[in-house]
């Protein structure tokens, strides 16, 4: 259960958000998820997944945009920093994960959804995006052919590995977790360019102390086996990650999703892309959204 601090760090960080926020509390076997919503009520549903160690509350920066033509669900990971609440059936591998989100996606009553996902959220999208398609869990008859679009914001452990000098960086984060730590590593990975807001960098301190456990990881998506199932799909990367090589990712990216659009935003880094605040960036999304 967050913590009155969490929570106030939490509301922070939602106070970014320049759009009015509809707060759901989905039930599902692992518990019950936290999701903000906005956009028109019956718009497309488009579902957002964080990265690690951070919040719902991380897409301020997108979501106008994204509500102007869809109902945005923002989701609290479970298990990670945030609102949900774990319960009943532990999440403990990559097919547990999925079968979260496929009750998030039955709660929400969505029969077709679209995916945006940044970095560790990519991951999770890529992966539900190739289970949808392949029909790979036993809850394939309720969800094959669920995913219409996806979207990728430098996703991680999709098309390459992280830098050794990344994860050694990082690793401050798991023995010393809190706000000054949070704020250090940001600001080396950023390293100049535009910077994650304050209040998520507190959000990313006091959540990093208060939820210890790991994230479920997996294999990188085996996106070989989806043929003509693949979704159309967008991959933005960030020009100056530290995460992996950005010129690697594309390439592999490039190769394994045929047909996908992917680009590469100059002048930003891996934490710092989804708070970007780009017209350009927008207009990639919203274009690729509705196109």
């Amino acid at each position: 259960m967050a913590s009155s601090e969490f929570r106030a760090a939490y509301g922070q960080a939602m106070a970014l958000w320049p759009v009015a926020v509809e707060r759901l509390d989905l039930e599902t076997e692992f518990g019950s998820t936290r999701v903000n919503a906005c956009g028109p009520s019956g718009g497309p549903p488009l579902v957002l997944l964080s990265g690690g160690g951070t919040t719902s509350a991380v897409w301020y920066a997108r979501v106008a945009s994204l509500a102007r033509t869809h109902r945005v669900y923002a989701v609290d990971l479970m298990g990670g920093p945030g609102l949900s609440v774990p319960g009943g059936r532990p999440l403990r591998r990559p097919a547990d994960l999925m079968a979260w989100l496929d009750g998030v996606v039955d709660a929400l009553g969505a029969e077709r959804i679209s995916l945006l996902g940044h970095s560790y959220g990519g991951w999770i999208a890529l992966s539900y995006a190739v289970h949808d398609a392949m029909g790979v869990s036993p809850c394939s008859f309720r969800a094959r052919g669920r995913v219409e679009r996806l979207a990728l914001l430098d996703p991680t452990q999709c098309f390459a590995g992280f830098r050794a000098s990344y994860l050694a960086r990082a690793v401050p984060l798991l023995v010393r977790p809190g706000e000054v730590t949070a704020r250090r590593f940001l600001a080396w990975e950023t390293r100049g360019g535009p910077a994650v807001a304050p209040e998520l960098v507190r959000l990313t301190g006091v959540g990093g102390r208060e939820f210890r456990g790991r994230p479920v990881t997996g294999p990188r998506p085996d996106v070989a086996r989806w043929g003509t199932a693949a979704p159309p799909a967008l991959v933005l990367l960030a020009g100056r990650s530290r995460a992996h090589d950005v010129r690697r990712v594309a390439a592999a990216a490039g190769r394994s999703l045929p047909g996908a659009r992917v680009v590469t935003v100059p002048g930003v880094g891996h934490h710092a892309l989804p708070e970007l605040r780009s017209a350009e960036l927008d207009g990639w999304v919203a274009g690729f959204l509705t196109g």
